[in-house]
């Protein structure tokens, strides 16, 4: 036998395997009148442990191209061409030969255990049931009629909801802006893919936050982006970093979350966003700034985003309702240049036909009214008490074995773990005892951090999830 694996391919040996084996099939390699070659002579002749052919075999087996018969052997199937038994697609080739990366293994197994089982979730960066302002919401939906249409919308989103919007951002948020420069997008997830699908072309260099949210997307990958980072200490990022990254890569883009960032919980500094706005000035460069935080100051302050500071437009305003209201709605937004929400619309268009009607009609009823504030006010007091909650649990069950900087809004808290430990094994026993959380490997380059996210949890259920994971901490 010719044929030899490639060891250092990242593709799995018993994949190179299957394919090889379905290559020959289909070219007359192997004959369909003469037996496959035994499990145990392949593992032989290859040098493959017998389990890595057994497993190769088997996805043979399922895609119906082989039949195994105690002891007859593996032979092709005999009705692989016909009409009785139909040929199964050979799907994991087409999952991974898919242009869209999937999401980190770590990633997808965090969400897994979230949805499937009964756990302590410290890891969900959305609010809990008992914080949805349901009530209000519900009395919006019983209480007054649907106004609007049920057909395709406008390309942006309903415009009473775009008015409404620029009124809410000009109050609450500093921004000047009008209807034709907003558009309405399926969360702020969604608002991050069409900016980089439709302004950024395979191989153009961006700037992220280290650690960062946006480190865990597939998304950037996907499309052929390089990707360099922008260490974020307590007051964020550091604009001489930027000015350093564009002279050696060209930067094309930068990407921040500049209030009670994702995950640290840092907040940009006034003295480096007029920094950072001048940066951009000077060497054209956009920033996106995705704001899912800034309402939620626990000082009740108010926080002068970028995009209120920015006079010369470069700066595309990422928000959504997602993370102070309720994620479920799906109501988000970018604002900018009118020729790039154009675009973006466009793109948008071909996706999804445009944003649905009805949630579009319960947001705009919800930030129009008087209820919003209130429950504003009401979330960011419940925030706080479970931010105080989390931070007295640390102390209580990791005293001086964890650093972290107490954040003044939002949902994380950032942890360093101050002895040695294995990042898999801590999270799989964490996951056994009941609670999870997110590893600080899927959100950057540093090790020995890790996010708990104290939004998802009631007070009881935070200390409680704090003790169980101290307690496989100390136990491994």
């Amino acid at each position: 036998m010719d044929w030899k694996p490639d060891r250092k391919a990242k593709k799995a040996i018993y994949k190179q395997l299957a394919e090889y084996i379905e290559k020959g099939i289909a070219d007359g390699t192997f004959p369909h009148d003469k037996p496959l070659p035994s499990e145990r002579y392949l593992a032989s002749a290859l040098n493959l442990n017998r389990s890595t052919v057994v497993h190769a075999y088997d996805e043979l087996e399922s895609m119906g191209l082989i039949e195994r018969t105690r002891g007859s052997g593996t032979t092709i199937s005999k009705d692989i061409w016909g009409i009785t038994k139909k040929r199964i697609p050979s799907w994991n080739r087409y999952i991974e030969a898919g242009s869209f990366l999937p999401s980190q293994p770590v990633t997808q197994k965090i969400r897994k255990e979230a949805v499937e089982h009964k756990i302590i979730n410290l890891a969900s960066g959305e609010l809990s049931e008992e914080l949805f302002p349901k009530k209000i919401l519900s009395e919006i939906t019983s209480t007054r009629s649907f106004i609007g249409s049920l057909g395709y919308d406008h390309p942006q989103g309903n415009e009473i909801l775009r008015t409404t919007i620029a009124k809410h951002v000009k109050k609450r948020r500093g921004i000047e802006t009008n209807p034709s420069s907003i558009l309405i997008t399926s969360g702020a997830q969604q608002a991050l893919h069409l900016i980089v699908q439709c302004l950024l072309k395979p191989g153009d260099a961006i700037a992220i936050e280290d650690p960062s949210y946006n480190y865990n997307l597939p998304i950037f990958k996907s499309v052929g982006i390089q990707i360099h980072y922008l260490p974020v200490d307590k007051d964020g990022i550091n604009p001489e970093d930027l000015e350093l990254l564009y002279k050696k890569h060209r930067i094309k883009m930068i990407f921040l979350n500049p209030y009670f960032q994702n995950p640290t919980g840092s907040l940009l500094n006034k003295k480096k966003k007029e920094a950072i706005l001048d940066i951009s000035s000077k060497l054209g460069i956009p920033v996106v700034e995705d704001d899912p935080y800034s309402l939620t100051a626990f000082s009740g302050d108010k926080i002068s985003t970028l995009k209120s500071m920015d006079r010369n437009g470069n700066v595309l305003y990422i928000s959504s309702l997602s993370k102070i209201v309720a994620s479920g709605l799906r109501i988000g937004w970018i604002i900018g240049p009118t020729s790039v929400i154009e675009r973006l619309s466009d793109a948008k268009q071909q996706i999804d036909f445009g944003h649905s009607s009805y949630t579009q009609w319960v947001a705009n009823d919800f930030l129009e009214s008087e209820n919003f504030q209130i429950h504003i006010k009401s979330l960011i007091k419940e925030l706080e008490k479970r931010r105080d909650k989390i931070i007295e649990s640390l102390d209580t069950y990791l005293k001086n074995q964890v650093e972290y900087s107490i954040p003044q809004g939002g949902i994380h808290i950032w942890c360093k773990i101050l002895k040695n430990y294995n990042e898999t094994q801590l999270l799989e026993e964490s996951i056994k005892r009941g609670v999870i959380y997110v590893p600080g490997s899927t959100l950057g380059s540093k090790d020995g951090f890790v996010r708990f996210t104290f939004a998802k949890e009631d007070e009881d259920s935070i200390d409680e999830g704090i003790k169980r994971f101290a307690e496989v901490l100390n136990s491994i």
